[in-house]
């Protein structure tokens, strides 16, 4: 008999059933609109059409764009209106992992059980396909009416070089130099690469829902929360940090606790306390 490896810390089979399968239908319906948003056009040039459709839809939880929703539907809205969003943010999530898989940054062959875009296509092709999914993403913020420029500043900011994108670069001097980063190096780090999105996605649900400006920061501050704790989850699988790994687990905790504090006066009861308190048992 071969052993077969754990899953996942955050992998849904261990999620409980009803955040489960929120998070299921949500992927289901999102994975429907990429899908007919990046129809592969006839004749498709370098097959750039096929690359963004290989990397929006390969294998993976959609966990932005569920967040995107519950606080969406949190605040009384329904999910609908959130559709465009969640689908935008997971465009923008699917160009970092094609960038962020070439040759120049972390070199994968391998993502999610497939090829990797650049593998699968070729590099230029990758590139290419990472701009246009990007730019898609943009494109879809626009068509959210009044509430288009509110949302491409949202996105934008968190996307962009004082954020993601730092978080990048951070994580590429910190394999230059070689040396292990103290914890709060390694926080900034998460919040660049991954708590940005998260709080965008969160901040954006509200967006759609017509939050108020104190509802709009109580969702960022939660994604943040949520996506640095789901980072340090996801280091302890990969047995990076280790250093740091009780350390991170107490974070994990007290991020989590805080986000829960923050669902409850938002709305209590809702899925984002469910994501929250889910994160946070990992610890």
């Amino acid at each position: 008999m071969t052993n077969q490896p754990n899953p996942p810390t955050l992998s849904l089979e261990l999620a409980p059933a009803p955040l489960r399968a929120y998070v299921v239908d949500v992927a289901r319906w999102i994975d429907d609109e990429l899908t007919r948003r990046l129809a592969v056009p006839s004749p498709d040039p370098g097959r750039l059409g096929e690359a963004m459709l290989y990397a929006a839809t390969s294998p993976g939880k959609r966990l932005r764009p569920a967040v995107l929703v519950a606080a969406c539907e949190a605040l009384g809205a329904p999910r609908e209106r959130a559709l465009t969003a969640a689908t935008a943010v997971e465009l923008l999530h699917a160009y970092t992992l094609v960038h962020d898989d070439l040759p120049a940054m972390d070199d994968d062959d391998e993502r999610r059980g497939r090829p990797t875009v650049h593998i699968a296509f070729g590099e230029a092709t990758a590139i290419l396909a990472g701009d246009g999914l990007l730019t898609l993403a943009f494109e879809l913020l626009g068509e959210l009416g009044p509430a288009a420029g509110a949302a491409v500043t949202v996105l934008a900011r968190r996307a962009g070089h004082r954020e993601l994108l730092l978080g990048q670069a951070l994580d590429l001097s910190l394999t230059t130099q070689g040396a292990a980063p103290s914890l709060e190096e390694l926080e900034l780090l998460h919040a660049g690469k991954t708590g940005a999105l998260f709080s965008a996605a969160a901040e954006l649900g509200g967006i759609c829902a017509g939050a108020s400006a104190a509802q709009r920061a109580a969702l960022a501050e939660y994604g943040m929360a949520i996506g640095i704790a789901f980072q340090h989850a996801d280091d302890r699988d990969d047995a990076e940090f280790m250093e740091h790994a009780a350390a991170s687990a107490a974070r994990m905790r007290q991020l989590c606790a805080r986000a829960q504090a923050l669902a409850a006066e938002l709305a209590p009861h809702s899925l984002l306390d469910e994501i929250a308190r889910w994160i946070g048992s990992k610890a």
